[in-house]
């Protein structure tokens, strides 16, 4: 898998470079935004790792451009911290945000999870998890071979989770896909749909294993 880095820390790039070669990725870097766009191009990565701080062009209009041809997963690697950041950055285009400094076994985990992702996107549009099997195709759901009904909502919120496996969506997100505007106010609607879905879905819907909260963020499907 080859994976693209932009970041003007040249000994951040250093490092994560020996440390992902080691493990079989391939990379190449780019030091500004400019640049990543120009590389991305020029080397289809299959994945991004992108700080948002960078000169010429700032880490959201590096993804924005990038969704503009390109569905290649795109990790945030940043030391912004603040949910408002993160949000941006999600709301633009990417998959996933993890902060600086981040240990590295965490920043591997994400980069499979993100390969999970893209691999399941190019092959059927099946998706399972725990012993839930969700077709895209013919917008069906069953649980240990058994149907689930769903109710219009739910199923929305699903398949929208379930294209995105393991990425965190945000609440903005889903309120535009489900409701069809980012401005509607969330008054609790996606917390009471997403705890039906846990109920129909889940073995423990009290301590769920796939439908995840990210606290104050959004939503994430572990597959």
């Amino acid at each position: 898998m080859k994976i693209l880095i932009a970041d003007d820390d040249p000994q951040l790039v250093r490092a994560l470079r020996i440390t992902l070669t080691a493990h079989g990725y391939e990379v190449v870097a780019a030091p500004d935004g400019a640049a990543a766009i120009a590389l991305a191009a020029q080397t289809h990565p299959d994945v991004v790792l992108l700080d948002l701080g960078m000169p010429k062009l700032d880490g959201v209009q590096v993804i924005e451009a990038l969704r503009g041809w390109t569905a290649a997963p795109i990790l945030v690697v940043s030391g912004r911290t603040g949910s408002a950041d993160k949000v941006e950055a999600l709301d633009a285009g990417a998959d996933d945000y993890v902060t600086k400094p981040f240990q590295i076994d965490e920043l591997l985990a994400r980069l499979r999870a993100l390969g999970r992702r893209s691999a399941a996107a190019s092959a059927e549009p099946v998706v399972r998890f725990g012993d839930v099997t969700v077709d895209l195709t013919s917008k069906s759901v069953e649980r240990a071979g058994a149907r689930v009904h769903l109710t219009p909502t739910e199923w929305r919120m699903l398949e929208f989770l379930a294209r995105n496996p393991g990425s965190l969506v945000t609440r903005q997100t889903l309120l535009k896909e489900i409701w069809g505007s980012e401005q509607v106010a969330d008054s609790g609607y996606l917390r009471l749909y997403m705890s039906q879905l846990r109920k129909k879905l889940e073995a423990d819907p009290a301590h769920p294993a796939h439908l995840l909260t990210e606290q104050g963020m959004g939503y994430r499907l572990v597959v």
